[in-house]
């Protein structure tokens, strides 16, 4: 069964043992693939794929193999549509709910798919249709002792979909986004100036190479004046909440920035989910190491490129509301946006990097001010490829 595939896999430098492929095959006579192409890309991926690093090759040799398979999986964009903004829930009888919410996955199965052709609408706070807030099995937001998860954490997806997002490129062992990378991507952070007070004690090759040749061959060094990286950078780290899963991948940020000695001026804050009166100088966000940000913005001058990182999800008062911040204890007098676009307003050059995958920004958690954000800033994913680009847009021309 699929043995094609299996040569397939290793083909493309897979090291896929014969012993693993007839363990898939009685896995899948059993039945833990859930006779769903979903089920047996997950199944098959915990088999047979050793380290994460090897995850991306299997999407892409999974997509070449099943991309001509008919999905029975998907689920049309107007249920997810439907299930936003969910309801909350109302006060029910678990015992009642339990006693007839109990059902297997094939059943489960069938029920949705009833659905699916059955509804034409929003149902929220009932329990048969897909909605959100009740006791119906499908859907999300609500209580079912039993169920099928619809419209939360991103909807439900199909395995194509799964794999063609690709979203373990960067674990790759060939394109590892680590400290190296990092240092790797600031290089493009260099724009080189002389200094005018220092003394010409550095060689001119190019400059000796044409005296030499104008000597008739006599060797004429030339000297010049040593250059020094003009960049000046104001870095503003999200720190704590949902920024902690990303807290590896942030400190590795910030050894590459600190070690990077070559910058003309280097000013690192940190912020909770949103910019208001206060920066602070420790990730822990703490009252008494805080600068004020009206400070920041009267004494750095416009050059400084200004580079935010943080996965701009929040609740949306955050956002536009005063006293909307999430930290206890301070109270914002002027909403998050305000501050942010006064940072706009004040430097020329200003960056986003987001640790959570592009593909995902629409429908995860704080989709809405991850686009507004978004709106306001250039927001590139915090990988190794888009972050060289948005380097690159901090020292362009335009």
């Amino acid at each position: 069964m699929f043995i094609d595939f299996f040569y397939l896999l290793r083909h493309n430098g897979l090291n896929v043992s014969f012993n693993e492929w007839m363990v898939l095959m009685e896995a899948l006579g059993k039945g833990l693939a859930q006779n769903s192409l979903l089920g047996f890309y997950y199944l098959c991926r915990a088999v047979l794929i050793k380290t994460e690093a090897d995850f991306d090759k299997f999407d892409q040799v999974f997509l070449e193999y099943f991309e001509s398979v008919q999905n029975f999986d998907e689920i049309p964009q107007e249920f997810f549509d439907w299930l936003k903004e969910p309801k909350e829930m109302k006060p029910f009888d678990k015992e009642e709910v339990d006693a007839r919410t109990t059902f297997d996955l094939e059943k489960l199965r069938q029920m949705l798919e009833e659905r699916l052709e059955q509804q034409h609408g929003r149902h929220d706070g009932g329990q048969f249709w897909v909605g959100t807030g009740g006791t119906s099995v499908l859907g999300h937001s609500g209580y079912a002792s039993t169920g099928i998860l619809v419209g939360a954490e991103g909807g439900n997806k199909h395995a194509l979909q799964v794999a063609g997002e690709r979203e373990f490129r960067d674990f790759r062992e060939d394109n590892t986004l680590d400290l190296r990378s990092f240092q790797m991507a600031f290089r493009h952070l260099r724009q080189y100036t002389e200094q005018q007070d220092a003394p010409k004690d550095q060689l001119d090759l190019d400059g000796t190479i044409s005296e030499t040749c104008k000597n008739a061959g006599f060797l004429k060094l030339q000297f010049e004046r040593p250059r020094a990286n003009g960049v000046k950078v104001l870095l503003l780290f999200d720190s704590g909440g949902s920024m902690r899963p990303y807290s590896r991948i942030c400190s590795q940020l910030f050894q590459a920035v600190d070690q990077a000695n070559h910058f003309k001026d280097l000013k690192i804050y940190y912020f909770h989910n949103c910019v208001y009166e206060e920066l602070y100088h420790v990730p822990s966000c703490v009252y008494d190491q805080a600068i004020q940000t009206q400070w920041v913005l009267n004494n750095l001058d416009r050059e400084y490129k200004v580079i935010f990182v943080g996965d701009a999800s929040m609740s949306p008062s955050e956002l536009y509301n005063t006293g909307g911040s999430i930290s206890y204890g301070q109270y914002n007098e002027e909403t998050g946006l305000s501050w942010l676009l006064r940072l706009k307003n004040r430097f020329d050059k200003l960056v986003w990097f987001n640790p959570i995958p592009r593909e995902a920004w629409e429908y995860d958690y704080g989709a809405d001010t991850i686009e507004a954000i978004g709106r306001i800033f250039p927001m590139y994913h915090l990988s190794a490829e888009e972050m060289s680009r948005g380097l690159k847009y901090l020292i362009s021309a335009r």
